[in-house]
């Protein structure tokens, strides 16, 4: 049986041309992505990941950090779309409709969902730049399935000089501010924000509901548990996003 939408929501979907999109962790949980603290499996059992994800650990051991985020990103590369994914670029195909994805998340299923316009708030698990010049890598990565200790990141084909790093945005570096702003825009022009499975403790990312309630932009939340981001809603809709997004698109539908 098909979840019933709350009126209100459906209302406000309905009538929004320009819908943005939030999406945190809890997104693609139902896909099977381990979360950024549940990857510590295998042989990251005893790896806190927050002594991998900083600039500090990539100059101590860049092999090491380099293997984790091969391990993370070979281990996405298993896990397919859920259906909330695909009702996001479902809602995005509909005429007259223009939707952005705004993510924490660090995967592509969005992308392989068939969403267009995703802006990676934290970066991607799939991009790589050079640690000294900064030019992005574009070389083919053969990702081990399996994990590994040590794994020796490439050199920069561009400059010589530095080492390719993942694409990501690590404890104490800023978010870049090209993607940020393009987030600010989305939810700017928007007529509804729609903030899908995240907790609301990571800033900048959970100051972006906010920004939209000072533009007078409609907030509604989906997610099974809450969030710390209460005082910023218009509507909650305790409900996993793989079960109210397809019912949110039939609703709007009929």
């Amino acid at each position: 049986m098909r979840k019933k939408v709350p009126d209100e929501i459906r209302d406000i979907a309905r009538d929004a041309r320009s819908v943005t999109v939030l999406t945190g962790a809890g997104m693609s949980a139902e896909s099977g992505i381990p979360t950024f603290r549940d990857a510590q499996t295998g042989l990251w059992t005893r790896v806190r990941p927050e002594d991998l994800a900083t600039p500090e650990a990539w100059d101590r051991d860049p092999a090491r950090v380099f293997a984790w985020y091969a391990w993370r990103a070979a281990a996405a590369r298993r896990c397919e779309p859920n259906p909330g994914h695909r009702a996001i670029a479902a809602w995005e195909g509909r005429d007259g409709v223009e939707l952005t994805v705004v993510t924490q998340n660090v995967d592509d299923l969005h992308e392989r969902a068939g969403s267009r316009r995703v802006a990676h708030l934290h970066g991607s698990l799939f991009a790589y730049k050079c640690d000294f010049c900064d030019e992005p890598y574009t070389e083919r990565l053969d990702l081990p399935r399996s994990p590994h200790e040590r794994l020796e990141p490439p050199q920069c084909p561009r400059c010589g000089l530095g080492r390719i790093r993942p694409d990501i945005v690590w404890f104490g570096e800023p978010l870049d501010e090209g993607v940020f702003d393009r987030a600010v825009d989305a939810i700017r022009d928007a007529d509804v924000l729609l903030v899908v499975g995240t907790s609301g403790i990571v800033y900048p990312a959970a100051g972006l509901p906010g920004l939209a309630t000072r533009y007078g932009v409609p907030v509604i939340e989906v997610n099974p548990h809450g969030s710390d981001l209460s005082h910023e809603l218009d509507h909650a809709w305790p409900v996993t996003a793989a079960v109210g997004l397809p019912a949110l698109i039939e609703a709007l539908e009929e």
